[in-house]
C-alpha cells in the first residue's frame, strides 16, 4: 500500500471519520463501517483533509482550473479546505455550495459563493459514495446552472459497492453523467490496513461479508 493511503486511513480513524459498527447509509443499506466527514472539527483536521483532496485533484486533473462544489452540509468544509490547499499549491480555484432551503430575501438563490458561468467546469467534492444517491441529488441541483459541465467528482473512500444495478456505484455514476469519480482510497485499502493488526479480524470479516452481498457483481 502506498504510504499516503496508509496516512490517510490513519488520519480518518484518528479524527473519528472512519468508524466500525452498525450504521445505515443514505442509500438505506446497513453497513459495518461508516465514513462521516461531519466528525472533522478542528482547524488542523480540516486543513489536513483539504491537503489530501488537493493532492488527489492535482494528480488527476493537473492544473485544470475548475470550480469546486461542496454539497451541503458535509461537502461545504471539504470544498473550502480543498480550495485553500490548492491555492497553496499555486492553483487558485473558486468554490461554492448550496443551501438546503432557497433563500427568499437578501441576495436570494440556492447557491453561496462563486456562481459558475456558462462554459466553466465544476468538480464535486463529497465524502463518500455508497449507491450514488448523493451524487444524483447534486446533479439535480447543478442542472439549474446553464452551460456548466461537471468535470469530475472526488470522494474520500470508494466503497466498491453496486449501485442501482449490479455495476459499481461509481461506474454507474460515470456512465450516467459522463464524468469520472476519483477516490483517495477504497474499501480494499481499508481492509489491507486493518489486516496489519490481528485485533481487527472481526471488522475485516464483517466488511468482507458485507461486500459479498453488496459489492458489485460486474
Amino acid at each position: 500500500m502506498e504510504s499516503y493511503k496508509r496516512e490517510f486511513i490513519q488520519f480518518l480513524e484518528k479524527a473519528g471519520v472512519l468508524k466500525f459498527g452498525d450504521f445505515t447509509a443514505k442509500s438505506g443499506r446497513k453497513i459495518p463501517y461508516f465514513i462521516n466527514a461531519g466528525m472533522i472539527k478542528t482547524g488542523e483536521e480540516i486543513a489536513t483533509l483539504g491537503e489530501f483532496y488537493a493532492r488527489a485533484y492535482t494528480e488527476k486533473l493537473g492544473d485544470k482550473k475548475a470550480v469546486l462544489y461542496g454539497p451541503a452540509y458535509k461537502g461545504i468544509s471539504i470544498a473550502v479546505s480543498a480550495a485553500v490547499a490548492l491555492s497553496k499549491r499555486g492553483l487558485n480555484v473558486p468554490f461554492f455550495f448550496n443551501r438546503k432551503e432557497v433563500k427568499d430575501h437578501g441576495e436570494g438563490g440556492v447557491f453561496v459563493g462563486y456562481v459558475p458561468q456558462p462554459g466553466e467546469e465544476v468538480v464535486i467534492v463529497e465524502d463518500v459514495i455508497t449507491a450514488g444517491t448523493a451524487i444524483r441529488e447534486s446533479m439535480e441541483i447543478l442542472r439549474h446552472l446553464e452551460g456548466v459541465k461537471v468535470a469530475a467528482t472526488f470522494i474520500m473512500v470508494d466503497r466498491k459497492e453496486r449501485g442501482k444495478g449490479e455495476k459499481l456505484a461509481m461506474q454507474e455514476v460515470e456512465e450516467e453523467f459522463g464524468f469520472p469519480v476519483y477516490s483517495v482510497v477504497d474499501v480494499y485499502d481499508i481492509i489491507e490496513y486493518l489486516e496489519e493488526n490481528p485485533a481487527n479480524a472481526e471488522n475485516v470479516e464483517r466488511i468482507r461479508n458485507y461486500l459479498a452481498v453488496n459489492g458489485a457483481k460486474a
